[in-house]
This record gives C-alpha cells, structure tokens and sequence, in this order.
C-alpha cells in the first residue's frame, strides 16, 4: 500500500528552481533512502511534505486521499512526523513537556497530568535508550542526547509517515545500532519511513529503495538492489570520485602554533596536555561524554578551567575569552551551527563578514566599508562552492543545512587563522562538499596553520589527520600516529577506557 505520493511537485525560491518536477511514492512497511548533495534539494522537497512551504505546481497524496498542506500542523494532524537534522526543541523546557508539546496528557479536571507525563516519557526514552529522567531540561543535555528525545517526540505521534533528516549526525555507534534498530521495528508495524542521510553506506544497507536528487530533479528511484556505493555517488555529483580524501600536500613541522599543559576543569577535563604543530592535522576521537567538545571549548575561551596553560602562538593567553582568541588567530567552528555559528535571519555576504568584521571598518569615518566585505564574502563563497542565490540579498536561514555549514567554515577562513578548531566539521554535509572541506583543511595546514579536529567519523579522522587523541572521562587515553592507525585499536582505547570506568556512552 502506497502512503505517500508525490507527483511533478515544483519549487522556486529567488528565481532559482529547488525542486523541479519531482515524482515519488513511499511505501507503507518500506524505507525510502533519499540521497543528493546539499543544496540538491531534499529538505525542500520536505519542507512541502511537511506544508511549511507550498509547492508552485504538482499534488500530493496522502493514505490514498489528496493531501494540501498548509501549515506544519496539517502534517502532524495527517500522521506525518520529522525528525530533522536541526532540532526543534525548546532549550528552556524539559524533555517530557518537549515530547509532549503538541498535546499533553489531561486529568479529569482539565489540568496536565504530570504523572502520566512521565511515565509515558519514561517509557519513549527508554525505547530509544536514552537514560534520563524527563524532567531534565533540554539546555542541560548533549547535542546526541537531544536528537534521541527528537525520535522520541515523534514515535509519540504514532505517525504513519516518519521522516528522519540526518539522524545519526550526533549519535555514538551504540545509538546509532539502536536508532536502526527503532527504524526496522517501526517498518514491521507498517510504518512508512524516509530515511535522508550522507552516509551512503548506511542507505545501502537499510533503505528498501533509493531516491536520488541532484539540482532540484529525482535522476534515479529504484530499489535498493540496484545500486552500489560508486553509482550512488555517480549520480549524486554527476560524476565519479575516486578518492573520498585529497592527499596532504606538506608535512607538519616541529614548531607549536598551541601548546596545553594539564588544563584542568573539575568534572569536565583532567591534566589535558597536548601540542598542535604548525601545519598539522591533529584529531580528537571518543565517545559522546568523553569530553572532546568542552575541551575545545575551553580552548576557545567559552567555558573556564581552573588550573594548566595555554599557549596560542608563543604567548601565554591565561584565561582566554572569545575575543582574545580571535584576535589571537584562533577560529573555532562548534557543532551547533544554528545557535552558535550563525545569525540566521540576515544575508550570507554579513554572515561571513562577522568574525572579520574589524578589517573593513573605516575608523576615520567609524563605518564598515560594505563593497569590500561584500567583495571578501563573495571570494570565500565561490572558493567553498557555496550554492546560494545573491549572498547581499539571501538570508542564511533559506540555505541548505550543508550551505549553512560551509558560510560558517567561509566566515572563520576570511579571518585568516593561525589555529582552525572545527568540532565535527563536516556533520549533514555530502561527499561532494566534504572533498571541498578536506582541501581547504589541507590548505591551511599547508599555509602553516594548525588544525584540530573533532569528528565522530573515525575514518574522516584517520583520512585527514597526521595524529589522533583518543579521549575519555576528561582524559586524554590514547595518541596514535598517522603510521599507526588502526580503526579497531583506536576503538578499543575509546570503549576500554569508557568500560573500566562504567559509562559506555
């Protein structure tokens, strides 16, 4: 039984074509891979699934009857449920009053049942293997804890069609098994599911069939069967790419650009001590909890420590703030774009000219010369090959989630840092536009800059890196040159450490 038709659906924004055309089923009991580059046109094609935008021409039909939406809530009250890659979650309220939002459970006197409230929020996480109590508010939560309560917030709408938008981008393995585990599941009792993700191997390996975009058009819809990772790719990008990594260009000096000696905050890092050389590429790999990100953070000036060193291009920086690190030659690229990295309801050309703002203002006259940041924008959106329209006139907030994260690499690199902290750089970002990021991170290596990576993807760590900690507890626990990489000795430092002192994720 076919849930979901789409038919010749279209889509323009500025002039510019997002969905051409397009023509798809879902099926119920069935997983749909939906693949394509950013910008190819699959959150828009969603967007109009999910009626927060409507289509210029083309119909729907929904469990075999037409279907117009036109507000998002038309979709929920349809029995469509999201599960996008930029959460929808209010920070400020706790985990059960976000899973119940839309609808919360009622007494007899018409007050909300806080009871009931828990324990059947109790029951949802305990299904995606979230152990926390409800009452946690979202705020005080990891970026991979949130996405689990977004997949238990939609497996309480009982929905007949769930869509999941780059799911396993903040999970651990663990939960990534068990989101695929949920999603098989869910498939047995009938449920229609649409599965978008750039980790093609994972679409291989799960989706019934597979969907393919590429500028605004479906080039293929066939059956999982018929494809291999090569083709997906192929028709992805309109061409091949042989190799995933572009080789590193110089070798790493023996100079420190960031020197760390024991940085210590009590209950987050302990003794942490570590040198980035100039023109490295140095990983940091561990599980969700492990610390990686507050020690960037720290790093960067956005949380204190209380005791250790510093030491950013020869100069002791004491206790950092943002601003001084900046003026330094530190940028720093945090895994929560949305709220961090970008203002989203301006343009893109100000967007990137935010960190760099102080190299075009006049001070004579106190105002920002527009042109020439406009003209520096311009450069570095051309040389990360963003897909935008006018970036004077577009906002942020209509690009792509991959077009977003390239402005925030392009407003650090207008900067021209010394030291490049990006924490999972490349999360809901395509094959095609990972290329693009790993020369760029090669490039500034190669400048004499030195680079920190975070990523969950162990095989991006070791495809880029001249050197990879391995973090657990607070704690540095491994180091691994690049001669000695070994994805399962790395792993095993990784869960060792976590098991001995009982936490696996």
């Amino acid at each position: 039984m076919t849930t979901l038709t789409v038919h010749e659906i279209t889509k323009a924004f500025f002039g510019i074509a997002a969905v051409k055309a397009v023509s798809l089923s879902v099926e119920a009991g069935q997983i749909l891979g939906l693949i394509g580059q950013n910008g190819a046109g699959k959150s828009t094609l969603m967007n109009l699934i999910g009626g927060v935008v409507q289509p210029d021409s083309g119909t729907m039909q929904f469990n075999g009857a037409p279907y117009t939406p036109r507000i998002p809530s038309d979709a929920v009250h349809a029995g469509i449920a999201f599960i996008h890659q930029e959460l929808n979650l209010f920070t400020n309220l706790t985990i059960a009053e976000n899973i119940f939002i839309a609808g919360f459970p009622r007494t007899r006197f018409g007050s909300i049942d806080r009871a009931a409230m828990r324990q059947r929020a109790k029951d949802l996480l305990a299904s995606v293997g979230l152990e926390m109590s409800s009452d946690t508010p979202v705020e005080r939560i990891a970026p991979g804890e949130r996405q689990l309560v977004e997949i238990a917030k939609a497996l309480y709408q009982d929905a007949s069609l769930i869509i999941f938008d780059e799911p396993t981008t903040s999970l651990t393995a663990r939960e990534t098994e068990r989101l695929f585990a949920i999603m098989r599941q869910l498939r047995e009792q009938g449920k229609a599911l649409i599965y978008i993700s750039h980790i093609l191997g994972d679409v291989l390996k799960y989706a019934d069939s597979i969907a393919i975009m590429r500028d605004g058009a479906l080039v293929a819809h066939e059956p999982a069967s018929a494809f291999d990772v090569n083709r997906m790719i192929a028709l992805m990008v309109g061409r091949s790419i042989e190799q995933l990594y572009p080789p590193r260009t110089a070798p790493p000096t023996s100079e420190p650009v960031l020197q760390v000696e024991n940085v210590t905050a009590a209950g987050v890092v302990e003794n942490i001590t570590f040198d980035l050389l100039r023109g490295e590429v140095l990983g940091v790999f561990g599980l969700m909890g492990s610390g990686r990100t507050e020690l960037v953070r720290i790093l960067f000036g956005l949380e204190p420590f209380e005791r250790g060193k510093i030491t950013l291009n020869g100069r002791d920086v004491g206790l950092p703030t943002p601003r001084e690190s900046i003026r330094a030659g530190m940028a720093f690229v945090t895994e929560n774009r949305r709220e961090e990295g970008l203002l989203m309801s301006i343009d893109i050309a100000n967007n990137i000219g935010m960190v760099a703002l102080p190299q075009y203002a006049d001070r004579l006259l106190q105002i920002i010369r527009q042109r020439d940041l406009s003209d520096g924008a311009g450069r570095m959106a051309g040389a990360l090959q963003l897909k935008s329209g006018d970036i004077r006139q577009q906002n942020v907030k209509a690009l792509s989630g991959g077009n977003q994260q390239k402005v925030v690499i392009a407003k650090w690199l207008l900067n021209a840092p010394t030291v490049f902290i990006l924490d999972e750089p490349t999360r809901g970002i395509d094959v095609g536009a990972k290329y693009e990021i790993y020369t760029i991170i090669d490039r500034l290596a190669a400048e004499g800059g030195g680079v920190l990576i975070i990523s969950s993807e162990l095989e991006e760590l070791m495809g880029m890196c001249d050197r990879i900690l391995v973090m657990s507890r607070g704690e540095i626990v491994g180091q691994f040159a690049r001669a000695d990489f070994n994805d399962a000795a790395i792993l095993r430092a990784a869960f060792r450490e976590a098991e001995s002192n009982g936490a696996m994720s």
